[in-house]
């Protein structure tokens, strides 16, 4: 199970958006200098290409995917019926470390990642220890008996924002009703900038 190990907050100044929730006082405070020696001098115009190749990296990173799988994503929502952005930004975030994370079981999707690899999560009553597992529409997602009254989920629960309307949850137990609309998404991304990345 391949994922990026290296330093997160470098990502973050690259893109110029806070990918990580630890990182958007950090880019207030100092600002979006992208990383290396050249970051603080004078910035080059942007490339049409280039701004569709940093909308791509941004929505890989976010998700925290690596080139390959990403690219898989895509070939895979491109053969569905309808918008090729719209149905890779529904697979996305119907994989299992997001939906754990959605439901707020988790604070950020790396420790959702963790809770799924490491067998804490349930899919309609069978352990899942498979990130990328795909939940269908009306599969439930539980936090295994060990791990309920562990004070780390309990404090994500408190503190976890509004729920989608494309989940249900009661305690630690949660549902996918239907496919997520778009503007219950990630809004940060631009998905038709992937589509013409990818298309060209």
């Amino acid at each position: 199970m391949a994922r990026y190990t290296g330093p997160k907050r470098r990502l973050s100044r690259r893109e110029g958006f806070a990918l990580f929730a630890k990182d958007a006082k950090a880019l207030e405070k100092k600002g979006a200098v992208p990383p290396g020696q050249h970051g603080i001098g004078r910035r080059r115009r942007i490339s049409e290409y280039g701004v569709q190749l940093r909308e791509k990296q941004k929505a890989k990173r976010i998700f925290g995917l690596l080139e390959k799988q990403f690219k898989r994503y895509f070939e895979q929502a491109s053969k569905v019926k309808g918008a090729t952005g719209l149905a890779l930004l529904q697979v996305l975030e119907t994989r299992l470390d997001n939906v754990v994370y959605r439901l707020g079981f988790a604070k950020s999707r790396d420790g959702a990642r963790q809770l799924v690899s490491h067998g804490h999560i349930k899919v309609d009553d069978k352990k899942v220890a498979i990130p990328s597992y795909q939940v269908g529409i009306n599969q439930t997602i539980a936090i295994s008996d060990k791990l309920r009254d562990n004070t780390q989920i309990k404090k994500s629960l408190e503190e976890s924002e509004t729920l989608p309307e494309w989940l249900e949850k009661r305690a630690t137990v949660g549902k996918v009703l239907r496919n997520p609309a778009r503007e219950e998404m990630e809004q940060s991304i631009d998905e038709q900038l992937i589509v013409e990345f990818y298309s060209r």
